[in-house]
């Protein structure tokens, strides 16, 4: 099995990928205006605010800094970096959402890991800034906790204690960020909190609840499908139901909160393997992680377009019109369901992420789950994903907010919403080719390199 059909060919839509993107960024710099609040997703091919939580701010200026880390453009690093000092501050101390580790990993960590490993020059000063959000804003999160019947715990998402959402997986890398940097978060009476075992607590319950294995509770589900929300009664800690917000039901799985899980739990294995942390039965733990890893990434792979590409929710009512859309290329522009690209963005680099992890132990699944994550990124370069029109502010195209809540644009002529971009979906292709080009170069980077 070749992982990269043509490593040349794959550079060169990089590079092109890479004078895209810089477009994009100066264009929506030019034209956005940030006094309507934080783009969210494009309507007409124009970035449009969405009040639900303000999350996606973060994801506008980490895409510059992504750009600059790839091709050492330093008109977009200073992009990155003014819009950073003058307009993330308020969401360091936001206590009303779950989502640090998007909002702020994606700015001040970003970076404090290209300062430190020396893609640009920083002041002692411009570091202990860069540090001090990563600290503030890993307590910040940690304070969102409620308590499990088993003595352990979740962080909460803005919806109250009751509610851990699977996406959340993802921003706990804000706390493994602060504990690196020594951090800790004190509580009433002083009691110290433990960032990185809060991290661990946290992604055990996702792992237990969140996630179906086939067995025991789960005895009549599917391997890897995952439920967007779990709800938890919040006077004794017990378990309830699934549930969702942004998918059609909390009995089948939105695809991108499954794409969260997969990059989620790879990352913090990943963090794990390189790190000398001391935590309790750690062995157990990374075997919880692992096994989570492998449900969800098969489970995509099983419930994925031939090109990789997942349609918003694995029993959206209408998918049976398609037919058997496994076997065949997925349509963005059909009658019937939308797609996700966010989703395949977020999961190729999952897929990728597990692919490395297993390169050593299991050689056969490696070359797997890495081919499948390739062949997602192949699919998103091509011109149907890729937004080439000058004139539309977004990277990448025919991704999904919130499809229940009839968000997201209909064009005209079309039965569903298609050839719209996000913030998160911009962003986290972004990532992906950023992985994908140090790849080619016999590079690697994880979230937390330089986060020192």
């Amino acid at each position: 099995m070749k992982i990269v059909p043509n490593k040349e060919s794959l550079q060169k839509k990089l590079d092109s990928f890479w004078v895209l993107a810089s477009e994009k960024v100066r264009l929506v710099e030019k034209e956005y205006d940030t006094s309507k609040g934080s783009p969210v997703f494009t309507k007409n091919g124009k970035y449009t605010n969405r009040g639900w939580t303000d999350w996606t701010q973060g994801f506008q200026y980490g895409i510059p800094l992504q750009i600059f880390e790839a091709t050492e453009n330093q008109e977009m690093l200073e992009i990155g970096k003014e819009n950073i000092l003058n307009k993330m501050a308020h969401h360091i101390s936001h206590f009303g959402v779950h989502d640090h580790g998007f909002t702020i990993m994606s700015t001040y960590g970003n970076l404090l890991r290209l300062a430190t490993t020396k893609r640009f020059t920083a002041s002692q000063g411009d570091l202990e800034h860069y540090r001090l959000a990563l600290k503030l804003s890993g307590a910040v999160q940690a304070k969102r906790w409620s308590r499990t019947v088993d003595g352990k715990g979740y962080l909460y998402s803005f919806n109250g204690p009751h509610s851990l959402f699977v996406d959340t997986i993802r921003t706990c890398r804000v706390l493994v960020a602060a504990h690196k940097l020594g951090h800790a978060m004190h509580e009433e009476n002083d009691t110290e909190i433990n960032l990185l075992q809060r991290t661990i607590d946290h992604a055990m319950t996702t792992a237990k609840y969140a996630v179906f294995y086939r067995e025991g509770r789960d005895q009549f589900d599917e391997w890897g499908r995952v439920a967007h929300e779990s709800v938890f009664n919040t006077n004794d800690g017990r378990y309830r139901c699934p549930n969702s917000q942004q998918g059609f039901s909390g009995y089948t799985t939105w695809t991108r909160g499954l794409a969260w899980a997969m990059l989620g739990f790879t990352e913090l294995l990943e963090y794990l393997e390189e790190s000398n942390s001391k935590i309790d039965d750690l062995s157990y733990v990374k075997q919880v992680f692992l096994k989570a890893s492998r449900a969800t990434c098969d489970f995509y792979i099983e419930h994925s377009s031939l090109d990789g590409i997942p349609y918003w929710d694995t029993g959206a009512p209408n998918l049976h019109k398609l037919g058997r859309y496994q076997n065949q290329i997925a349509n963005p522009f059909n009658a019937f369901e939308p797609v996700d690209s966010s989703a395949a963005a977020i999961g190729a680099q999952g897929l990728i992420r597990l692919g490395r992890l297993l390169k050593s132990s299991e050689p056969e699944k490696s070359r797997k789950y890495t081919a499948e994550g390739f062949k997602i990124l192949e699919t998103l370069l091509s011109e149907t994903y890729l937004s080439t029109d000058i004139e539309h502010q977004g990277i990448l195209l025919h991704t999904l907010y919130h499809y229940p809540n009839n968000w997201d644009y209909i064009p005209d002529g079309s039965k569903v919403p298609n050839s719209e971009s996000s913030m998160w979906g911009d962003y986290h292709l972004t990532e992906l080719c950023l992985l994908v080009d140090l790849i080619l170069k016999d590079r690697y980077y994880t979230f937390f390199d330089g986060i020192n």
